[in-house]
């Protein structure tokens, strides 16, 4: 039985990465080194500068690739430093269709800096085909796809927008940060690059600031790793080594976390003062189907949402085991506010547009026990039910 027979929970820890080759040890080395040695100038090295490759970081590029079942990986200094670097393969008057409850960073590189560039961009509704088929134009060079979105959990049929981009001669890029390759695949549906903010579930421990991408063939990567090395966006020999000490739990980490966000979102729909629970293991959520056909899983992310900010302000001065922070993916709880961190770069008006609203709020579930979450949560509501209580018999309701 080889490595590549083996399930994706055991490949985490038997990989050819298992131990080091020279020495056996069984945590790869961080190589800090930020040059080489060369014997012969005739006869170069494998590495010569550690911008255009590091042993440590090669480590974790071939384990990404392995686990996202892609031909090579790469690692940046962050997400957004992979996606960007991934643009980069387009040219001036380019076109890019694009998920439009994209992450926030996402639409402020697509809105904000591409355009300086003359690349063109139309943001669709990817859970509607028919909007994707009719977005796409002539100059289109890039269909990109957030699945689930954040932070709505919007769900896109990865396999049927392949399709056609295929048809239109177009490359799809898909981030899978919220997934990871622990839950969905999306080479396998026929992507061409899958991205990751590594920062999150991959390492999963809140220290470090990665991004990875993995690609579907050779060509491509070749022309992906001339713009890495191009850029110089690389991830550090350390951070490298975090992120492949990480990844070695992402299994048991997003299979826990999962299962208690499965709770806490059944529960928040029984909850009077939330309106709405965002999360694709709800039975009843619109991509339900579609998500259960493409993934292993709902994830460990959701969202829900509360009359206004006055009641997200209550809920959340009343809370005390999640983190109130940007981020998410990580091994405690992190409570998120849309409006004013992941998405304050979008314009108020376009964040009304997409259902980003002042009232919501995102959970990214850890390791707690979810009887914990569930009881601190109450105080939260608890709170919300007694200041709304008040106003109304004060009449200011």
């Amino acid at each position: 039985m080889t490595n590549t027979d083996y399930t994706f929970q055991t490949k985490l820890l038997h990989n050819d990465h298992k131990f080091d080759k020279a020495t056996g040890a069984v945590s790869i080395p961080i190589q800090q080194a930020s040059t080489f040695h060369q014997v012969d100038f005739d006869q170069p090295g494998k590495y010569d500068y550690s911008r255009s490759g590091n042993p440590t970081r090669e480590a974790l590029e071939d384990t990404i690739a392995n686990l996202e079942g892609g031909v090579k990986g790469f690692a940046f200094a962050s997400g957004m430093a992979a996606i960007a670097t991934s643009f980069m393969l387009l040219s001036q008057n380019d076109h890019v269709l694009i998920s439009e409850d994209v992450y926030g960073g996402t639409y402020r590189m697509i809105h904000d800096v591409l355009g300086r560039f003359g690349i063109k961009h139309t943001f669709v509704d990817m859970t509607d085909l028919n909007e994707v088929a009719r977005g796409i134009q002539s100059n289109t060079k890039v269909i990109y796809i957030e699945t689930p979105s954040n932070p709505l959990l919007k769900v896109t049929d990865i396999q049927a927008v392949v399709k056609l981009a295929k048809a239109n001669k177009c490359l799809t890029f898909v981030d899978n940060t919220f997934m990871t390759p622990a839950l969905q695949r999306p080479l396998d549906f026929g992507a061409d690059i899958v991205l990751h903010s590594a920062t999150k579930f991959i390492s999963g421990h809140s220290d470090v600031v990665a991004g990875l991408a993995a690609v579907k063939n050779e060509e491509l990567a070749k022309q992906l790793a001339f713009l890495q090395n191009s850029f110089g966006s690389i991830l550090s020999a350390h951070d490298s080594w975090l992120v492949l000490r990480g990844l070695k739990t992402l299994h048991c980490r997003l299979d826990q976390s999962s299962r208690s966000a499965f709770r806490l979102a059944h529960a928040l729909t029984k909850e009077k003062m939330v309106e709405e629970v965002f999360y694709p293991g709800l039975s009843y959520h619109p991509g339900h189907s579609t998500h259960i056909y493409q993934a292993a899983g709902p994830g460990a992310v959701l969202s829900f949402r509360l009359p206004d900010e006055n009641a997200v302000r209550l809920f959340t001065k009343h809370v005390q085991i999640p983190v109130f922070a940007v981020s998410l993916g990580a091994v405690e709880s992190i409570l998120s506010y849309p409006a004013r961190m992941s998405h304050a770069s979008m314009p108020p008006i376009e964040r009304r547009k997409r259902g980003i609203t002042d009232g919501l709020l995102r959970l990214s579930v850890g390791l707690e026990n979810p009887d914990d979450l569930l009881k601190d949560f109450k105080n939260g509501f608890a709170a919300i039910k007694k200041q709304y209580s008040a106003s109304e018999a004060s009449g200011q309701l």
